[in-house]
């Protein structure tokens, strides 16, 4: 065999793998600049808006037609306003105007005064919503929202329904029964709320503040064992719970829903009022997901005497606590549908 043949043999093929390589580091870069463009598109509401309202100056995004009408998207803990990157747009699409407000002690919402009480009760969450929404101005719009948001929607239809057009509240009436709050509930949803029960104690704080992102996904996973969400999802809401009140109001919300903490001065005559369970007088969807790991999908039946106005049930399939986010359309579709009752 020819020594010389058999070099530009090997040349050759060396030759051919480095343009091969090189033709697919270049299909690769395209790629992944694909991907990230595509990605941007799905995590990204358009430009950060900050106002201030009441105690807090609230980060929020503001999507859709200026004169469309006005939808509240309002998140839980722990999450924040990733679970509506596809609701939002999809609403504004369909003329909506869509505010995205991130929740006391998440993101870039921060408190006016370092003095403020960092209060995570309902009453001051409800407060929150009406303080945003004179802030910028809105006199009326959808409330809609799960968990803590849902929370602050059902405080606020409840406290002041000529604001609040309609309401879409995840797991129903959420407005928190605190006189009772020493009764378990069944064992299977005690064990659920592990979390409650921690933070009632100083180990659970200084664990809340050592560990939050480990935390949330966590929960992440036994609120929605169905839902499959990748580490690059769960992180682009965990950079919301780096806020310096995080830790504070957190812990404040549920030691004060469990009994374990009073309530502030600035909230005590809207607790008072949240008290006596109010009747939430505006029309409402509520929805539950029948894979929630926290909260048991129902008929919804047990509390239709909590509303007085029209209230349609569903139970979403597949869908877990953070429902929005993980059945998006069947959210959308529930805004649509209280909208269509007023």
């Amino acid at each position: 065999m020819s020594y010389r043949y058999l070099g530009r043999r090997t040349f050759l093929a060396s030759a051919t793998a480095a343009l091969t390589a090189t033709s697919l580091q270049v299909s690769m870069s395209r790629s992944a600049r694909a991907a990230e463009e595509a990605n941007m598109k799905k995590t990204d509401f358009g430009n950060l808006k900050s106002v201030r309202a009441g105690v807090l100056n609230v980060g929020y995004y503001d999507i859709g037609p200026a004169d469309g009408r006005v939808v509240v998207l309002l998140h839980g803990f722990p999450y924040d306003v990733q679970s509506y990157i596809e609701v939002g747009p999809s609403l504004a699409k369909q003329g909506y105007r869509v505010l995205i407000p991130y929740l006391r002690g998440h993101g870039p919402t921060s408190f006016v005064d370092t003095s403020t009480p960092r209060s995570g009760e309902q009453a001051a969450l409800g407060k929150d919503l009406i303080d945003f929404l004179d802030a910028i101005g809105i006199k009326k719009a959808i409330f809609a929202g799960y968990d803590w948001g849902g929370r602050a929607g059902c405080v606020a239809a409840a406290l002041w329904p000529e604001r609040c057009s309609g309401l879409v509240s995840v797991n129903g009436y959420l407005i928190q029964d605190i006189a009772n709050a020493d009764k378990p509930a069944p064992a299977r949803v005690e064990r659920g709320f592990w979390y409650q029960f921690y933070f009632q104690t100083d180990r659970g704080r200084a664990g809340l503040r050592a560990n939050r992102s480990d935390i949330a996904k966590i929960m992440w996973r036994e609120n929605s064992p169905t839902w499959k969400f990748d580490d690059v999802t769960f992180e682009r809401s965990a950079k919301s719970f780096e806020n310096p009140d995080y830790v504070d109001v957190v812990i404040h919300s549920y030691r004060h829903r469990l009994g374990g903490a009073s309530g502030y001065r600035e909230y005590e005559a809207l607790q008072s009022r949240l008290a006596s369970q109010p009747t939430i007088t505006v029309p409402t969807v509520t929805l539950d997901g029948d894979a929630d790991g926290v909260v048991l999908a129902t008929d919804g039946k047990a509390q239709a005497s909590r509303f007085s106005a029209k209230r349609v049930h569903h139970v979403i399939a597949g869908a877990g606590h953070n429902l929005p986010q993980e059945a998006p359309s069947a959210f959308v579709d529930a805004i649509e549908e209280v909208a269509a009752m007023t």
